[in-house]
């Protein structure tokens, strides 16, 4: 057989360490602070959060160690997961491109992020608390986590963004099945929550309030602790085991990407995929080009470079960050995953210095959907929404490709499927 689909690793080649590009910035990244009144955030980090996650959040070592039971757990959950070459789209596309993605849907609760949710659920279990608090989104993160915690033996809660609450009620049921309790946010459970839920009982809700009323419960709680999903340092740090296997699968395919594309909403998915091939270009001067798929009701990325709030209650210390407005109201969105008022300090920071481009999609989602669609009957695996952003870029790059002749290698992320999600397509597609 002369073509290869795809390539895995074997168990033993799952990274042993992750990679943290802040050594390997032209510039120090700039560092979270206070705002000028009220009390420190910063200061009030350590009663909300894992010790080892701060610990790593600051840290300046290039390589920092994998555990090697959470390794054992990263097995399990079917780590290292395959690249495969899209023959058949390149086929249906008549393209000179080559085009190769990352199967992050080849996970228990179906995306890439299990990946953070057991490291940090690892360290909390060290650490001693007995229950682990969050947000959600699209549902993908709060999935992710009563998997981990459940592994662990912790207890689980989740704020999850009530616009979406309301119609993933598949994914709700993943989520009790591993044993998490669930709210719809804003919720009456929290402070904060409580004098928006008052306002209006029906309000949508957005990542911003559900991050403010998942901090609120575990600074109050002693035994619980709050766990991100996204945007933070660690976060990605822990993701880039996703771009370590597949730079490792690129050597057994005998290619190398020119272009590496991913969706984006607080950046743990592309920064996972990505970062490990920023330092073949800041270290090695490699050319690649980055291109982060957004919706064009979130496009963090086009927002302003200044200091913000990462919640809406303002509990968090401020970041440096491209945003939008931490108070910033964003219409609902099937890829609600993408609906987040700000982009990663670390991917921020590329951005700023030019080396991240941002390509924003219709609000309406059809034209994403319309080439999730094609992947779908090409390829074969359904795709989460949010990854439906990823193909529609590499798609119309490949496009690029074909007007021009060109023969780039163009490599996507698909960080979930949609099994979860398939009345989203239903709608939006009308099928």
């Amino acid at each position: 057989m002369k073509k290869i689909k795809y390539v895995n690793l074997k168990p033993e080649e799952i990274p042993d360490k992750w990679y943290n590009i802040i050594p390997d910035l032209p510039d120090p990244l700039p560092e979270p602070k206070d705002p000028e009144e009220g009390e420190s955030r910063i200061k009030n980090l350590p009663k909300m959060m894992v010790e080892e996650c701060l610990k790593q959040e600051f840290s300046k070592e290039r390589w920092i160690e994998i555990p090697e039971e959470l390794r054992f757990y990263y097995m399990q959950a079917g780590r290292p997961r395959p690249l495969f070459r899209a023959y058949a789209l390149e086929k249906y596309l008549d393209t000179p491109a080559k085009l190769y993605y990352k199967s992050e849907f080849y996970s228990p609760t179906g995306s890439h992020k299990v990946n953070t949710a057991l490291a940090q659920c690892y360290y909390a279990k060290k650490e001693g608390y007995r229950r682990v608090v969050t947000e959600t989104g699209a549902g993908q993160w709060g999935s992710a986590l009563s998997y981990a915690a459940k592994l662990m033996d912790l207890e689980c809660t989740i704020y999850w963004v009530r616009a979406v609450y309301n119609w993933k009620k598949g994914r709700r049921t993943l989520m009790k099945m591993f044993g998490a309790e669930v709210f719809p946010s804003p919720s009456p459970n929290t402070q904060y929550g409580k004098k928006l839920y008052d306002q209006n009982p029906e309000h949508p809700g957005s990542l911003a309030i559900a991050i403010s009323e998942g901090l609120e419960d575990a600074y109050n709680h002693s035994d619980a602790v709050y766990l991100l999903g996204s945007v933070l340092n660690h976060v990605l740090l822990h993701q880039t085991i996703i771009g370590l296997e597949t730079k490792k699968q690129f050597e057994y395919f005998g290619d190398y990407p020119d272009i590496i594309i991913s969706c984006l909403g607080g950046g743990s998915n592309f920064g996972g995929f990505a970062l490990p091939f920023y330092h073949d270009v800041l270290k090695e001067g490699k050319k690649i080009k980055f291109i982060a798929a957004q919706s064009e009701v979130s496009p963090n990325l086009l927002g302003e470079y200044k200091y913000d709030f990462a919640d809406h209650a303002e509990m968090t210390p401020m970041l440096k960050m491209y945003t939008l407005g931490h108070k910033k109201e964003m219409e609902p969105i099937r890829a609600d995953g993408l609906r987040y008022h700000g982009a990663a300090p670390i991917l921020s920071y590329l951005r700023h210095k030019g080396l991240l481009d941002v390509k924003t999609y219709p609000k309406d989602e059809k034209y994403v959907f319309d080439k999730a669609k094609i992947f779908v009957q090409t390829e074969g695996f359904i795709p989460a929404p949010e990854s439906a952003y990823s193909i529609a870029c590499a798609i119309d790059e490949a496009l690029k490709c074909k007007e021009s002749g060109e023969k780039k290698v163009i490599a996507f992320n698909i960080s979930g499927h949609g099994f979860l999600d398939l009345e989203g397509y239903k709608e939006i597609l009308g099928i």
